[in-house]
């Protein structure tokens, strides 16, 4: 009696179609060049970015706060430094939400 071992469903070798590797000598067709149309355009794009950095950055600074405040034990100085993070993201939340407001400021005193 033979027994014939099959390799298991994930290490089994997907068969390619036919032609499949005529795809990679098709030529990328090239993107526009990525430009705005004016400088509020830019500006608008700059906050967006701002804003998510903004939030990443006081995501990071949250969640280290947490975990350094959950593993403080009680002494006080780290306790402290805990806080002092989570004053961070308060205050990184707080620009990342004001961050078109201050655009808006600024584009009304240049002028645009």
């Amino acid at each position: 009696m033979k027994l014939t071992h099959q390799p298991p469903a994930w290490l089994r070798r997907v068969p390619r179609p036919p032609g499949g590797h005529a795809l990679l000598a098709v030529p990328l067709i090239a993107s526009p060049p990525l430009a705005a149309d004016s400088i509020s355009q830019v500006l608008h794009n700059t906050t967006l970015w701002i804003i998510g950095i903004l939030a990443g950055l006081a995501t990071l600074m949250l969640t280290l706060g947490g975990v350094r405040y959950l593993m403080a034990n009680g002494d006080p100085a780290e306790v402290e430094k805990a806080k002092t993070a989570l004053r961070s993201a308060a205050i990184g939340y707080g620009l990342a939400i004001l961050a078109p407001v201050i655009v808006t400021v600024l584009k009304s005193l240049v002028g645009g």
